[in-house]
């Protein structure tokens, strides 16, 4: 009986649900309004990307530069990083999130300085991600000291002298140097130029107007390139023209009309400080404070006077612009460091 039932309200089901005939057509709906056209996808890539090849020389200058093929970004640890790494640099002058004290703190990678290291690249997609990671003024190490050096303070915050601690004090106490590294390493360029941050004896101390140039670093080293040996990404100001050494003078030629009088005189100046230089290491070779033949220091106590003169020696060879960078601070520098240990 139940199964009845069931069999008869099935068929019941399929009888009320069962389509009849098509009813007349409808009219035509309302067209929608048409969408807005989507943005094209490579429209900012274009700002950047386009077909001029500017990048494309930028790049293949950089390429060529000591920063792309120093050497040296295997120093992925430490203060090293700060400097020698992209990760590092961004990571300690930038963000923050590195700390090289850190108890093994090291660089996974790590790549040298590049394009995203100095420009915030990829952050809008636009022209604005030209601007450099680090403006404004720079705290300089071993001076009190805090200098803007334009579009300069890129460089400067890595190219300045590394901490000395304790750094040597006229008629103050002796110094004990440790191994034969004392100074402040290989990149003092930032404190010469300044005129800041070196041992100081004696007094008469002045700065050239190089120490004035806006954007500083950037306006001599990143001029006009000659293709990939001198200005623009390769940073470098000599090239070789038919196997002589040639200065490029791109960034000269705004405050020096008499380019040949200009060479004249750097060659002039770049000759008697590598004299004073030379002078000054004999002095020291003879105390026994560095070694012959080498740039290296002798450990021992001394005289705050002739740690001082170490420090300077070593410093103004790694400025290797033989007095260049600040003429006037460069010379005196050197005149009262070697009067201070002849006393």
């Amino acid at each position: 009986m139940a199964l009845t039932v069931i069999f008869m309200a099935s068929l019941t089901f399929v009888s009320c649900t069962k389509e009849g005939p098509a009813g007349l057509p409808g009219a035509n709906g309302k067209d929608g309004e048409d969408g807005i056209n989507g943005q094209d996808g490579t429209a900012g890539c274009i700002e950047c990307h386009d077909n001029s090849q500017g990048l494309f020389a930028k790049t293949i200058q950089w390429e060529n530069s000591t920063h792309a093929i120093g050497g040296n970004f295997e120093r992925n640890t430490g203060d090293c990083a700060t400097c020698h790494t992209s990760q590092g640099f961004l990571g300690y002058n930038v963000t923050g999130t590195y700390d090289p004290e850190a108890e093994g703190a090291a660089i996974s990678n790590p790549n040298p300085p590049n394009c995203y290291t100095c420009h915030k690249v990829h952050d809008t997609y636009t022209p604005a991600d030209w601007e450099l990671t680090v403006t404004g003024a720079v705290a300089l190490n071993n001076s009190t000291q805090t200098p803007d050096y334009g579009r300069g303070s890129q460089c400067a915050s890595c190219h300045q002298g590394r901490p000395v601690n304790p750094f040597p004090a006229v008629g103050g106490d002796d110094i004990t140097i440790s191994g034969i590294r004392y100074g402040v390493h290989h990149g003092p360029q930032a404190n010469v130029i300044k005129g800041t941050g070196l041992f100081e004896p004696g007094t008469g101390y002045t700065t050239h107007p190089h120490a004035n140039i806006e954007n500083t670093c950037v306006t001599c080293h990143m001029a006009e390139a000659y293709g990939t040996q001198a200005g623009g990404h390769t940073m470098y100001l000599e090239y070789d023209y038919h196997g002589s050494t040639v200065l490029n003078t791109a960034g000269c030629v705004s405050c020096h009309s008499d380019i040949e009088g200009m060479l004249a005189n750097t060659e002039e100046l770049q000759a008697e400080v590598a004299a004073m230089l030379a002078e000054l290491k004999a002095m020291l070779d003879a105390m026994g404070a560095m070694n012959e033949g080498s740039d290296n220091s002798v450990s021992g106590t001394y005289a705050p006077e002739v740690a001082g003169a170490v420090l300077n020696y070593k410093a103004l060879s790694e400025d290797r612009s033989l007095g260049v960078h600040n003429p006037s601070y460069v010379k005196k520098v050197l005149q009262n460091t070697m009067e201070a240990i002849q006393q």
